[in-house]
């Protein structure tokens, strides 16, 4: 029975071994294309199973936090350009170009020319002169490159960082209020971070050592937003959603710079009240007799040097008389008339017995002294302006400077916020060709102190228009030589006074002196050469350093005054150097440079 059995195992075996291998040895061609195709099907099957895993992956990573991706390799620019690049590319595109065209003018010369030698020799020179091009133009574009390079390197990472805030609070304007997820939390440290890197930088060189670091984490998340958040035109109304918004508080921060200038400009310092007080307190302590100045008598004699200072201002006045009396080559010729209020007289006097100006022979008044002033100008002025300094009597006693000085022929005006730099007595010889004001013109367009007429005065009122030359050229005030006896032979102060009550009635300028005085000296100035003064020191002009030390008078005019905490850094030197800040009135007042 057992054999039996065997036998039928073999007989199984050996059939299924010939079903195998039958077909094999029969048909061996149509089971090779069988198999190939097979194999084919399989590799296709393959790849679209790898593609459909690619695409889940993908999507996922637009659904996920970014907790556990993996970051892109970050490029970060170093300390070049990538104009420096593109123009060697640019300069590489034309070198071929030009090759071409050396190539086509050689053959030109080959078909036309019949002599070896000419055409050998032109051949030569062309590709000499096209060598020659390309060697200058290469050596033209490598300059503008660096010096393009050099200008913004400089502040090429700061820029950078500051754009990856705003495009990261773009971003984060985007996420749902009150959304904590892992995105957002990393988002808002990375601000965090770059905001404090950054801080007030202006430079590249200014920043830390790990801002380089913290910029590269930061394009890496944003990166990643870009994949979280693709819709372009909702990220462009959000940029320029933010922009309105940023537009709109500059708009509202330099309205408030603006006020807080004007403010602090209009203020007294407190040291300088300190100081007035301690003066006047001094004054009423001495004896009457104490307190005359010495060489009264030259006060109204026209063959000495006459200068006028109208001012409240008691360390003012000190700079400009020091400042004029120690470039004087004759100072015993100089005689200063200083005007001020019945308040600061006692102050302005107690500084200068203290404190005379050498050899010059100073007077201290005040213009309440002046019993005829208030019946001539026209107290009403006063209440048309926000702006005392423009409507005090101060500020317009310049207009009757023959009344004030009735025996002198000449005076030379100076404000109490300039700073006389060179010998002035050359003034007193100019030819004011029978002009009665020599003023430094301001009519110059490519001059910081550039001022037309229409600027402050109203050309579209019929009697300006009818008047004056809207084209006239303008001129300044702060250092004036004044003609006082042909003044007064065309009385011109009766002038000023009917501009003046014409201006209350309706604006026909702006409030202050200076229009007044284009209107009253209009056809009446004789131009000074440039040299003798110099605005523009008050307020950011961008003033040459060559043209201050050249000028014989330098002029703070503006808002920023030199003994103001707002004065401009780059000027305030050339005041203070004529400032005794040793003084012990202003080291107990706590004035110093």
């Amino acid at each position: 029975m057992k054999q039996v059995h065997r036998w039928q195992r073999i007989v199984i075996l050996s059939l299924l071994c010939v079903s195998v291998f039958a077909p094999m040895v029969l048909f061996p061609s149509t089971l090779k294309i069988l198999t190939s195709a097979g194999r084919k099907e399989f590799i296709e099957d393959l790849a679209s199973t790898k593609y459909r895993s690619d695409s889940l992956r993908l999507n996922a990573i637009e659904q996920e936090t970014g907790k556990d991706l993996k970051e892109p390799k970050l490029v970060v620019f170093k300390e070049r350009d990538f104009d420096s690049v593109v123009s060697h590319r640019s300069v590489e595109n034309n070198d071929s170009e030009q090759s071409e065209n050396t190539g086509e003018a050689v053959n030109l010369l080959e078909r036309n020319e019949t002599n070896h030698e000419r055409k050998e020799d032109k051949i030569l020179q062309i590709t000499n002169s096209v060598q020659k091009e390309k060697s200058n133009q290469k050596a033209v574009r490598h300059n503008q490159n660096v010096q393009h390079q050099s200008q913004r390197v400089t502040d090429g990472r700061v820029k950078l960082m500051r754009d990856q805030v705003i495009r990261a609070k773009a971003y984060l304007a985007f996420t749902p209020p009150g959304s904590n997820s892992h995105f957002v939390k990393e988002l808002r440290t990375r601000i965090k971070e770059v905001e404090r890197a950054v801080g007030e930088a202006t430079r590249d060189s200014d920043l830390p050592r790990s801002a380089l670091q913290k910029m590269r984490s930061m394009e890496v998340l944003l990166s990643k937003a870009s994949h979280i958040f693709p819709d372009c035109s909702a990220m462009a109304t959000k940029l320029r959603a933010m922009t309105n918004n940023a537009e709109e508080q500059i708009r509202a921060q330099k309205s408030q710079e603006s006020f807080l200038l004007q403010l602090a400009g209009r203020t007294t310092p407190k040291g300088f009240h300190c100081l007035s007080m301690r003066l006047t307190s001094e004054y009423f302590s001495i004896q009457p007799e104490e307190r005359q100045f010495p060489n009264q008598q030259k006060l109204h004699d026209p063959n000495h040097h006459h200068y006028a200072v109208f001012s409240d201002n008691v360390l003012a006045c000190a700079v400009v008389i020091n400042s004029t009396v120690s470039f004087a080559m004759e100072p015993e010729k100089i005689v200063f008339h200083v005007v001020t209020d019945s308040l600061n007289l006692p102050a302005i006097s107690m500084w200068f017995l203290l404190n005379p100006p050498g050899k010059a022979t100073i007077q201290v008044k005040s213009v309440n002294n002046f019993e005829w002033l208030s019946s001539k100008y026209n107290s009403t002025m006063e209440q048309k302006s926000h702006y005392p300094r423009y409507t005090s009597l101060l500020n317009h006693l310049r207009f009757y400077m023959p009344e004030v000085f009735p025996a002198l022929n000449k005076i030379v005006f100076l404000d109490d916020d300039v700073v006389v730099q060179k010998d002035l007595s050359k003034l007193w010889s100019l030819d004011m060709k029978g002009k009665v004001n020599g003023a430094v013109e301001t009519c110059q367009k490519s001059e910081a102190s550039f001022q037309p007429m229409d600027m402050l005065i109203n050309f579209s009122d019929p009697f300006v228009a009818k008047r004056f030359d809207v084209n006239a050229c303008t001129w300044a005030f702060g250092m004036n030589l004044f003609d006082l006896n042909e003044w007064r032979r065309q009385n011109l102060t009766s002038l000023y006074q009917k501009y003046l009550k014409l201006g209350l009635k309706r604006p026909l300028w702006k409030a202050g002196s200076l229009p007044l005085g284009w209107v009253t000296f209009y056809n009446q100035t004789v131009s000074l050469d440039k040299k003798w003064h110099v605005l523009g020191l008050g307020y950011e002009s961008g003033v040459k350093q060559a043209d201050i030390e050249g000028a014989a008078v330098i002029h703070y005019n503006g808002i920023k005054k030199p003994w103001l905490d707002i004065a401009v850094s780059d000027y305030k030197g050339y005041w203070s150097k004529h400032m005794k800040f040793e003084h012990p009135y202003l080291q107990q007042c706590n004035i110093h440079e």
